[in-house]
C-alpha cells in the first residue's frame, strides 16, 4: 500500500485508467470478432461496414496509447487481407 499522499492518488488514477483501458480494448476485440464473423458467414457488405468501424476503433486505441502503432497497423492489415481474400 502507498505511504504518501501522492502515491495514493497515483494508485487511484492508475486503477481508474486500467478499468477504462480494459473496456476500450474489449470493444476493439469485439469489433474485430464481428468483422471476422461477418466474413465467415459471407456477409461481405456488412463486413465492409464493420471493418470501417473496427479500423476507426483501432486507430483511436493506438492514438490513446492502448496499442503500439505497429500493433494497430498489423490488426488493420490482417482484417483487410481477410476481407479482400473473401471477396
Amino acid at each position: 500500500m502507498p505511504n504518501h499522499k501522492s502515491a495514493e492518488k497515483r494508485l487511484r488514477q492508475s486503477e481508474k485508467r486500467r478499468v477504462h483501458n480494459q473496456s476500450r480494448k474489449a470493444a476493439v476485440r469485439t469489433a474485430i470478432k464481428k468483422v471476422r464473423r461477418a466474413i465467415e458467414e459471407g456477409n461481405l457488405d456488412e463486413a465492409r461496414n464493420l471493418f470501417r468501424n473496427a479500423q476507426r476503433m483501432i486507430g483511436k486505441a493506438v492514438a490513446k496509447g492502448l496499442y503500439h502503432k505497429q500493433n494497430g497497423a498489423r490488426k488493420i492489415s490482417r482484417l483487410a487481407r481477410a476481407l479482400n481474400n473473401a471477396g
